[in-house]
């Protein structure tokens, strides 16, 4: 046995899935889970929301797998440990963030939005349609998924805008960057799409004052991370009704809490992580790629600094 991959990981259906394609992949690398005897010979951690102790219970472990595109869900002990940090790049995984996206645009743009809560109240009510090049979306977030995104949405007639942190280039789509372009990325964005990388400079970006400088009856589509958005101000603005609805994906923690009163917030749409993921096939592979990678010393692949 070449080596152990530990499997760290806060949902136990997950687990089970990918633990059942993983040990019938490559019989010179063994998952195991915490609670096995062999845990502690694991030298490579594939994670997702893993316990923040994990390294002080796994002290072998030398390098972190995200078994995601994004990093955050490590937490800060294990960002800031100074391991190599890998995570997940997928052709599939942009398909599939492309789609939730176009179904979350579609979702206001159609105003499926009106007629679901329409139907509560036994309310027939039909709405004037809106062509897509009347649509105005800004994509926060011009990195391998968000670009991908943005293309797409472009492609599709929609009008679309860009805002990253650094400037960017792409054919038909208006890029903003850096603190200066944000002010002029929000005035004229009718449907925000959240696709940034969550560090110092993201945390809480969305904010009253981000929200303040959006159009009325402006909508946000969660797909980055939960510690983008001050939740208490998102719900003060859909309040207000100066949002006119948020679709949320990601949030501080997750699965979301019963008691969270995101649920029965009006005009809030709550999905459980679902917008993009890899097959257990293609997560299994990666890892063990890296992994390959790491015990005969050769350069990572897909690795990532937390402030990227």
């Amino acid at each position: 046995m070449s080596a152990y991959i530990l499997l760290a990981s806060n949902d136990s259906e997950f687990n089970d899935e990918l633990m059942l394609h993983a040990n019938q992949y490559e019989p010179d690398f063994e998952w195991v889970l915490p609670d096995d005897d062999r845990a502690s010979c694991a030298t490579v951690a594939a994670c997702w929301f893993p316990d923040k102790d994990l390294l002080t219970r796994f002290p072998n472990i030398q390098c972190l797998h995200s078994l995601a595109a994004g990093v955050e869900h490590l937490g800060e002990t294990l960002l800031h440990s100074s391991l190599p940090i890998c995570r997940i790049v997928d052709e599939e995984q942009k398909v599939g963030m492309l789609e939730y996206v176009l179904w979350g645009v579609l979702y206001f743009q159609r105003d499926f939005d009106r007629a679901v809560e329409n139907q509560k109240r036994n309310h027939w009510q039909r709405y004037p349609q809106k062509k897509a090049e009347e649509i105005t979306i800004g994509i926060m977030g011009l990195g391998e998924i968000g670009g991908y995104v943005a293309n797409g949405l472009a492609n599709q007639g929609y009008k679309v805008s860009g805002w990253s942190r650094t400037a960017k280039s792409f054919d038909n789509i208006q890029c903003f960057s850096g603190n200066s372009g944000l002010d002029r990325f929000l005035e004229n964005t009718q449907i925000v799409v959240n696709l940034l990388p969550l560090n110092d400079s993201t945390y809480r970006l969305i904010n009253e004052s981000f929200l303040d400088k959006l159009p009325d009856d402006a909508m946000l589509i969660n797909c980055g991370r939960g510690g983008h958005i001050c939740y208490q101000d998102l719900c003060n603005a859909l309040s207000r009704g100066t949002l006119r609805g948020a679709i949320l994906d990601v949030f501080d923690d997750e699965p979301l809490q019963e008691s969270n009163a995101l649920w029965h917030t009006p005009n809030v749409l709550i999905t459980p992580h679902m917008a993009s993921a890899s097959s257990s096939q293609v997560l299994v592979k990666q890892v063990i790629d890296n992994t390959q990678r790491f015990v005969e010393g050769r350069d990572l692949i897909n690795t990532v600094g937390y402030a990227d």
